[in-house]
């Protein structure tokens, strides 16, 4: 028997606008179950119920997307941070839009003042897009140029520069044909790198690598792949959600950062994982978070790699705060 105090299906659809349909994925994909059902086995839904309703509807209605839903209703994300994502995110659609807008518009306006025929007409506007998409190889010149401009890696030998780019030239530089919203996120990288606050930003936040190949304890080949074990690690951490405090990510942020140690500085872990890891959380700003967002854009895959980081990071923070409880308790 239905309460009073619940409402079927049909009447939380109508109650909030939805449909059925809509309601009915919603329990499937368990972003919202009902309270309770009929002896029938009929879906009910409390007031509580439908409140959570219309606040899917809501955010869905500002695009946000199921998984962001789900961590923003679980408590994951916070609502400051879900909001300016989602800000960013639309600003980036905008973007988009306009950049296709353009082309379009450009496009109209070669077809109205020329008599060429439909196939001259579309080589344009591939024209177009090509000028604004540049191919991997373009990519690749423009960094490696500004690169060499900014001298960050001046005195580094050959074999170390290879290994300086070897993520970002596997795994961001991979898409050769941009999408219009990739074309924006390479537009702004570009203006990013040629900013001296982000060169100098990266110059610091690159200091321990710099530091280790003038006085390297391994081969540069030997360097990738080593950062390459620790990458397919923490990608295992991130699949199998495994906390930053937990062992096995412990262990990974433990030899990612003992990389960087000389034989001299490796007497000495625990004192040296306290210098390494707080130079390196410190290092890591506002423009260099911004960069890698924008690779994530340019290549979705490499989220791999920037998830894998910011899990190190963590890793580090909770490390960090067990060896100060522990001095603090040891006085």
């Amino acid at each position: 028997m239905q309460s009073k105090d619940t409402y079927t299906i049909g009447e939380a659809a109508k109650m909030i606008g939805s449909t059925v349909k809509t309601i009915r994925y919603y329990d499937e994909i368990e972003l919202l179950k009902p309270s309770s059902h009929t002896e029938g086995g009929h879906r009910l839904y409390t007031a509580k119920d439908l409140w959570r309703l219309e606040l899917i509807s809501t955010l869905r209605y500002l695009n946000f997307s199921i998984q962001d839903i789900r961590n923003l209703i679980s408590g994951e994300t916070g609502i400051t941070e879900a909001l300016d994502l989602q800000i960013e995110a639309l600003e980036v659609q905008v973007g988009t839009l306009n950049s296709m807008i353009s082309i379009l518009r450009q496009a109209k306006q070669y077809e109205s003042e020329s008599a060429s025929d439909a196939g001259q007409s579309l080589r344009y506007i591939t024209g177009l897009v090509d000028s604004l998409s540049a191919n991997v190889e373009k990519r690749k010149q423009f960094v490696s140029a500004k690169m060499e401009e900014s001298r960050i890696l001046e005195g580094v030998p050959q074999e170390w520069r290879v290994s300086f780019f070897h993520f970002f030239d596997k795994y961001i530089m991979k898409e050769n044909k941009l999408s219009a919203r990739q074309t924006l996120a390479w537009n702004e990288l570009q203006e990013l790198i040629s900013d001296p606050g982000y060169l100098a930003d990266l110059a610091r936040c690159e200091l321990p690598f710099f530091s280790m190949v003038h006085h390297p304890q391994v081969r540069a080949e030997d360097w990738v792949r080593k950062m390459e074990e620790i990458r397919i690690r923490t990608t295992t951490a991130l699949e199998q959600q495994w906390p930053a405090g937990s062992p096995a990510v412990q262990a990974v942020v433990q030899d990612f950062v003992m990389m960087y140690a000389s034989s001299e500085q490796s007497g000495d872990e625990e004192a040296f994982f306290r210098k390494q890891a707080r130079y390196m959380l410190n290092s890591v700003t506002e423009r260099i978070l911004r960069f890698n967002k924008l690779c994530t854009i340019l290549n979705p895959e490499s989220s791999v790699v920037v998830d894998g980081v910011s899990l190190l990071m963590d890793g580090m923070r909770h490390r960090l705060g067990q060896l100060d409880r522990t001095q603090t308790e040891s006085l």
